[in-house]
């Protein structure tokens, strides 16, 4: 009698967990099947459809889009103007890659070796709290401080050093007119943003470098740059590629900074945007932004062999 009026206060919800604990493999199911959806026809289908129209042309005379199957966009990527904003926008991404690392690292030595209790976490602090700002709120101030009203100019006229500022402007692919106006300023602003992404993996990776390891260097006669170069170093190097698949992809893919703080040549970023936009050349667009995916998969092939994954 107990139990069956157990059996009746458990009702529809006892009876769907019993059906449940019987078949995890349907409960699996359910659960899967929304996110499953979610990344096959929002995320992959939308990818799909951005592919397929890589592959249609634009008519020159009607400004339609001819929808049949050519490789003909494919290869305006190779004209003069567009390779150059590829090779413009891969240089400026490596470039910021590899200045965020050598910055990153010896800040995530510090965290990982040296700093504890509040130290540790003041680290943590000053590296995460960029990151919980507006991202245009932030490429804004930096396009004041970098104009030529800004304080980094006032900063040189105090030090007596607008010569130098000058002669840096007046390079040449580097300047312009001000730093808010040449690609110093924008690779400038790359960096900053992007730096955090660099320095947590690289921490990460450092973390995990055993004490023992240093030491039984050490105790066998190696100095510290050999310590370094051949225990350290080898150690922390997946962490530090893991860093650079945030700040190569994000710099490879960004628009803003870049029509922000910049001059008027485009990026890949920019391009795409006015493709699809003033130009109305859309599969011209989509070909131009399957050029960072192909990129980012074999740098993720590589980071992968690297074992940067694993710091992740």
């Amino acid at each position: 009698m107990t139990a069956a009026v157990a059996e009746r206060q458990r009702g529809i919800g006892g009876a769907i967990s019993d059906i449940f604990f019987a078949r995890p493999q349907l409960l699996t199911f359910l659960l899967l099947t929304p996110p499953l959806l979610w990344i096959g026809v929002v995320y992959i289908g939308s990818l799909f459809a951005l592919l397929l129209q890589s592959f249609y042309s634009l008519d020159d005379f009607s400004g339609l889009v001819v929808h049949e199957f050519t490789l003909a966009t494919y290869e305006q990527l190779f004209e003069a103007s567009n390779a150059q904003i590829i090779l413009r926008t891969v240089l400026m991404a490596t470039l910021v890659t590899i200045t965020s690392a050598i910055i990153a690292f010896p800040i995530a030595y510090y965290a990982a070796r040296y700093a504890r209790g509040w130290t540790k976490a003041l680290f943590y602090l000053a590296v995460m709290m960029p990151l919980w700002s507006s991202y245009l709120v932030k490429v804004y101030a930096w396009k004041l401080i970098l104009a030529k009203e800004g304080i980094i100019t006032w900063f040189a006229n105090v030090l007596h050093l607008r010569w130098l500022l000058d002669g840096i402007l007046e390079l040449p692919v580097v300047g312009g007119p001000s730093l808010s106006f040449s690609y110093l300023g924008t690779f400038l602003v790359f960096v900053y943003i992007w730096l955090p992404y660099m320095i947590l993996p690289t921490q990460a990776a450092l973390e995990r470098v055993p004490v023992n390891f240093i030491e039984a260097s050490a105790d066998l006669g190696a100095d510290p740059r050999q310590t370094f170069r051949t225990v350290i170093f080898p150690l922390a190097l997946p962490g530090i590629v893991a860093g650079s698949i945030f700040t190569f992809s994000l710099t490879l893919g960004d628009y803003i900074i870049p029509q922000i703080v910049g001059n008027s040549r485009l990026m890949i970023g920019q391009a795409v945007y006015t493709l699809q936009g003033t130009a109305g050349n859309i599969p011209l667009a989509a070909a131009f932004t399957v050029v960072p995916m192909l990129i980012m998969a074999v740098y993720l092939w590589m980071a992968k062999r690297m074992g940067a994954f694993d710091v992740l």
